[in-house]
């Protein structure tokens, strides 16, 4: 009997993404690569593909085929995209039709003359001049001409356009071309901004900023400050044209490896590099048999993996193995060639490494998000509070609220799939004194406990309390008025100067505190869950005063609508005016009855 694939479960998979630029693949049940795509904000772009009623018939079969999701993580867009187009090439996913052109990468053209032209450029180069690229696409050429012509001003304009004018076009109007067909520029200061602009292409925009800066002075310096501007201007917009490359650049094969290490589990991620062009990636997750160092990992990650792998000339690491030497001459006899593992580079090999330890600290926490992850911490956590059972739902109060103005409590659930954001609940706070956080929590808890209670809801194992040994009194004070039982309660203290790591956790009837180690998993999701209270309270309470502050004093009267409200100050013509009229005035608009009018009058002249 056939097994039926599982569906993929995206909002499991979309609270493991980064809101980051990079590359997503997406596979099949088999493993076959469906669709490559890429994105300035892998979060956003992979979860548009999960809205409903999508218009395409192509992207609904593409999503009905998803099992699996693998993301890449680059610097920039541009990288992204130039990894993107690698990747198709070679793996010809079946949904990346449209970009299957096999044209070629074009290229920037620059022509021969008197008064070169830039231009886009796709096959063969027999047109004189120079030619700079490849580049990912032709999108990516129009937008670096764009900025090119925005900054050094080089005419885009066909020969037989260029020769046939007698006045400048819309192009020199928009300060995108200095008009040379016309005259408006002479033959030496066009080749200034042509050498500017072929140096750029180079790769050699420091020397461009230099000289443009040298430029800016001494425009300054004879008091001609419309020069020195245009320099200013120049040097401003040199910074956004052109990002340099850091998934290729080099000759060369070389296996960048990364590690990330955090509470007992391991994340090695495989960068691979042949003839400078990175292509593809790869994240493990070796199985510890206790808390291991980073050399430890690494060492026996790099025996084992390699014993049936393409040994590259190079290997690069993050940490550098005990055994580095040994791990060397091992590989080069298996090889038959030198083989070199280093670590700490410098120039393009830095860059290289720096996205691949980025990579393994993303897919590290990703994993420690995921259930598994969380059901490995809150075993951590259950041992270290000793806590007879198995923990399986925490919960998490904070209190916020700006000088005592709109206070709101928040609470927040985990179990072992993480978050559990349909059980998040936010409560407005009234009837205490402003500024009272400990009437505030009370409130709050009383309120919670009562509707589980009258719901026969789950309660939690373990009720965790932002706050000291105040906050935590009110929280057994509470549980105690409901007569509620078993439920461990914590209270969370910052740590000297807030800072993570240092926190003290209190146990409520216990007078002992208790510190954990700051690499401890358990202390991991105690800071998750109190950092998740406190953003969900704080968003709340923003809300709230942003409301309150917006809201008209009409809104709060019962019996006052969107139609009445606009009568109201039609009649009126303000707010202003209706204050100060009388209960009579106000009874004579059409639709408002004498209760009514008093509730209106009483809202403008009963503040206490």
């Amino acid at each position: 009997m056939a097994v039926t694939p599982s569906p993929f479960d995206f909002k499991a998979f979309l609270k493991t993404v980064a809101a980051l630029p990079g590359v997503y693949r997406m596979l099949d049940a088999q493993g076959t690569i469906l669709y490559i795509g890429k994105a300035r904000n892998l979060k956003q772009r992979v979860a548009s593909y999960f809205r409903e009623n999508h218009a395409s018939a192509k992207t609904r079969s593409l999503v009905a085929q998803i099992r699996t999701i693998d993301v890449t993580i680059t610097h920039t867009e541009t990288e992204a995209l130039i990894l993107e187009s690698t990747l198709i090439k070679e793996h010809q996913p079946r949904y990346n039709i449209l970009l299957r052109d096999d044209k070629g990468y074009p290229y920037i053209h620059l022509s021969a003359g008197d008064f070169p032209r830039l231009c886009l450029h796709r096959g063969a180069k027999r047109a004189a001049g120079r030619y700079f690229g490849p580049y990912p696409n032709a999108n990516a050429v129009r937008d670096t001409m764009q900025l090119l012509q925005k900054v050094f001003r080089l005419r885009p304009c066909e020969d037989s356009f260029f020769y046939g004018r007698s006045r400048p076009c819309l192009q020199y109007q928009i300060k995108r071309c200095t008009a040379p067909c016309v005259g408006l520029i002479d033959r030496n200061g066009y080749r200034q901004q042509l050498q500017d602009a072929v140096l750029f292409l180079e790769g050699k925009s420091g020397q461009v900023i230099a000289d443009l800066a040298e430029r800016m002075e001494t425009a300054a310096t004879t008091l001609n400050f419309e020069a020195a501007a245009l320099c200013r201007d120049q040097i401003a917009e040199l910074r956004q044209i052109q990002e340099r490359q850091h998934v290729e650049g080099e000759n060369g094969d070389v296996d960048v490896i990364a590690c990330a290490l955090r509470g007992g589990a391991a994340c090695l991620q495989i960068f691979i590099f042949r003839a400078g062009r990175l292509l593809g990636n790869r994240a493990f997750f070796p199985r510890l048999p206790g808390e291991e160092d980073l050399p430890a990992v690494q060492a026996a990650f790099l025996a084992q993996y390699y014993l049936d792998k393409e040994i590259p000339g190079e290997i690069l690491l993050s940490t550098l193995p005990t055994d580095a030497d040994l791990l060397a001459r091992s590989l080069s006899e298996r090889a038959d060639r030198a083989v070199i593992i280093s670590a700490r580079p410098r120039g393009q090999r830095a860059h290289w490494l720096a996205m691949a330890t980025q990579n393994a600290e993303h897919a590290l926490a990703a994993r420690w998000a995921s259930q598994a992850g969380t059901k490995r911490r809150l075993d951590a956590l259950g041992e270290a509070l000793g806590f007879e059972g198995k923990l399986s739902r925490l919960e998490c109060f904070d209190i916020s609220h700006t000088h005592g103005e709109a206070t709101v409590a928040a609470c927040v659930v985990f179990d072992e799939e993480g978050p559990r954001k349909s059980d998040y609940r936010r409560y407005n706070i009234a009837g205490i004194t402003p500024g009272d956080d400990y009437a505030a929590l009370h409130q709050a808890l009383h309120r919670r406990y009562v509707r589980l209670q009258q719901e026969k809801a789950r309660l939690p194992d373990i009720l965790f309390i932002d706050g000291g040994k105040g906050q935590l009194s009110q929280a057994g004070e509470v549980l105690a008025e409901l007569c509620i039982a078993g439920i461990m309660v914590i209270g969370v203290a910052k740590g000297p100067e807030r800072k993570p790591g240092l926190e003290t956790l209190y146990l409520f009837a216990e007078n002992r505190p208790i510190i954990l180690p700051a690499d401890s998993a358990a202390l991991h999701l105690v800071q998750q869950i109190r950092d998740e209270a406190h953003r969900f309270a704080i968003t709340g309470h923003r809300q709230r005063r942003a409301k309150a502050r917006t809201v008209s004093t009409l809104d709060s009267i019962p019996g006052i609508g969107p139609k009445r409200r606009q009568v109201l100050l039609k009649q009126f013509g303000g707010l202003k005016q209706l204050s100060r009229a009388g209960i009579e005035d106000i009874a004579q608009v059409a639709g408002i009855n004498a209760e009514l009018a008093q509730r209106i009058y009483d809202a403008f002249h009963d503040k206490g």
